[in-house]
């Protein structure tokens, strides 16, 4: 078997681990040392290079985002910001047909813009929301839909831990993929209102009615979000402005929101604690899974496998849009088995030199930019795409009484804006370049 061979065969060696349930951190790392054993011929420059590997990995400064970012969503969520964001968009959204669901996304939007997790976007909004929705009479699947999509925006919304761990991977700069995923996680909000409204519509009993809130109930409910606003200009503007590195701007932020819990007394000795210890699991969770992924991209390295498959795919003459399209359908198709971290991690040392070796009209750099905002969109696509959508299970498990059929069915609409959505900013590169070229 040739060394293009034994890279090809790779993946499927471990989708077949993942499915045997072992943690696919542990199955890129186990293949990505065997396979480079069976290049070398010998086991002992394989474990010199994980020696250097591990080092590189776990000292990386770039990488010291992840846990503070993940930590200021875990203050954030202490500190009230969740409830206070949907109390603000409650008040001026609520009175509205759907307008309950559509304030739990608005606040999901905001809620995302100081977090960083999809995960933890759904989990934190989850409680603060699904009781209420349940309160003013929602079915099941809309509010579980809901809260499954709108915990999305933690993602498309900057700053995000995936687009992180993308600019990391391809060697672009962190805070121009903030600034070009700015406008398509507004555009979802928005599409996801959307759904909700024509959703209601079409089926009028699967929500109820809230009173109006008057309008000076409004402003002190709207007065009450300061703390995100300070913190989201804080971090993003001086990211955009070039005030702080994306790192500085994570620490300022973990900071800050860690200052506004303790001062609005729901920071204790107790949940200080149990925050850290969160972050911690959740940072050792995904530096597995990058280390997996190092070793993994060493092997596929030594097997020439991507240069074969950009040189392949050059040679074909094949339309660059319709390999873009394949590929952004392919990760569709991976979102239905895999969680959003694996894909990137899995995917991007393959595909990534490939597409860019075609001609899409645009400069390199402005490619991996909108490259990147298209593949962080697909991936969120596969959060809640069953059967393997981790926000449906996270916010399935949150709302007793409502079977996982309907959360797959209330989700529904939300993934079909998802796909309208893919597809306009697929055609116009525009839409997520323009803020780049702009403060660039």
């Amino acid at each position: 078997m040739t060394n293009i061979e034994l890279g090809f065969w790779s993946f499927p060696v471990i989708l077949a681990l993942i499915f045997l349930r072992i943690p696919i951190g542990v199955a890129m790392l186990a293949v990505g040392i065997g396979g480079s054993w069976l290049v070398t011929g010998s086991l002992n420059p394989v474990m010199a290079q994980f020696k250097n590997l591990t080092h590189g990995t776990f000292s990386s400064y770039s990488l010291s985002v992840v846990p503070l970012f993940l930590l200021m969503g875990q203050f954030a969520s202490l500190g009230g910001m969740s409830a206070a964001l949907f109390k603000a968009a409650a008040t001026w959204l609520g009175h509205r047909k759907g307008g309950v669901a559509m304030a739990a996304v608005g606040a999901c939007a905001g809620f995302g813009a100081i977090c960083g997790s999809s995960l933890a976007t759904a989990a934190t909004m989850g409680q603060v929301t699904l009781p209420e929705l349940r309160k003013y009479g929602y079915s099941g699947a809309l509010a579980t839909g809901t809260l499954a999509a709108g915990g999305t925006l933690g993602i498309l919304i900057p700053p995000s831990v995936i687009l992180v761990i993308y600019a990391i991977l391809t060697e672009q700069n962190i805070a121009k993929l903030f600034v070009a995923a700015f406008v398509p996680g507004i555009l979802a909000a928005i599409g996801y209102m959307i759904a909700i409204a024509i959703y209601v519509r079409v089926n009028p009993g699967s929500a109820g009615h809230r009173e109006r809130t008057p309008y000076r109930e409004r402003f002190e409910a709207l007065a009450g979000v300061w703390p995100v606003m300070i913190v989201f200009i804080a971090v993003i503007g001086g990211i955009y402005t070039g005030v702080f590195t994306p790192t500085e701007a994570a620490a300022i932020g973990a900071a800050g929101t860690g200052i506004i819990s303790l001062l609005n007394r729901g920071l204790t000795r107790e949940n200080f604690i149990e925050a850290i210890l969160s972050t911690a699991s959740s940072t050792a969770m995904i530096f597995l899974i990058v280390l997996g992924a190092g070793a993994l991209n060493g092997f596929l390295a030594m097997s020439q496998l991507p240069q074969f498959a950009a040189d392949f795919v050059t040679a074909q003459g094949y339309n660059p849009w319709i390999v873009l399209v394949a590929i952004l359908i392919l990760y569709l198709i991976l979102g239905c088995v895999m969680d959003s971290l694996s894909m990137i991690l899995l995917t991007v040392p393959i595909i990534f030199p490939m597409v860019t070796a075609l001609d899409f009209g645009l400069p390199p750099e402005e490619f991996a930019i909108w490259f990147g905002i298209l593949i962080l969109i697909v991936v969120e696509v596969g959060l809640i795409t069953p059967p393997v959508g981790m926000n449906l299970f996270v916010i399935n498990s949150m709302a007793k009484g409502i079977s996982l059929g309907q959360t797959y069915k209330g989700v529904l609409p939300f993934v079909a804006t998802d796909l309208v959505r893919t597809a306009i900013l697929t055609a116009f590169p525009i839409i997520s370049l323009f803020l780049v070229r702009l403060l660039y």
